[in-house]
């Protein structure tokens, strides 16, 4: 059977394009799954756990205004880690994935199973086709499931934007 990330695995090597993730909620587990696919260095170049505010701003460039004003749970929040990471390991494509898996954590506003997934693209320099977006999801389940959730969203948000 063909999992996504074979799915996506195939057409970044036929692309000759490569891949960072940064994330908070999922913790390792979209890189875990990325990486599981043989060859996957093809492609992947890494995978930053980003779980703390700190750990987003030094590594990430995420800024701290956007942490104080919106939380780690937010669309800036995770434009910017999907476009840090992007960045920062000079990659074809950043994603994100910040958000509440619960038991605790939510808020009327952000309630448990909330998420926001990031996608960063770099185009070739100087043709302005470079662009990051974010989607927001609440799954539901306990934090298991919330995070393999969040994980299976991202992988088909990615795919989604490299077979556009």
């Amino acid at each position: 059977m063909t999992t996504q990330a074979d799915r996506l695995g195939d057409e970044l090597r036929d692309r000759g394009e490569t891949l960072a993730v940064a994330e908070s909620c999922t913790g390792g587990l979209l890189g875990a799954r990325i990486t599981a696919v043989p060859g996957a260095s093809d492609y992947f170049d890494r995978g930053l756990v980003t779980y703390a505010y700190g750990a987003k701003e030094q590594l990430l460039g995420v800024d701290r205004e956007a942490l104080d004003e919106h939380g780690a749970v937010s669309e800036p929040v995770a434009r910017q880690m999907a476009r840090g990471v992007r960045d920062t390991a000079d990659v074809t494509w950043g994603v994100s994935t910040t958000g509440v898996a619960g038991p605790t954590g939510g808020s009327e506003e952000t309630p448990v199973g909330t998420v926001y997934i990031g996608v960063a693209y770099a185009g070739p320099w100087g043709s302005g086709s470079s662009y990051a977006t974010v989607e927001r999801y609440e799954f539901d389940g306990d934090r298991d499931a919330i995070r393999e959730q969040t994980v299976d969203r991202a992988l088909a948000d990615l795919l989604a934007e490299v077979e556009r």
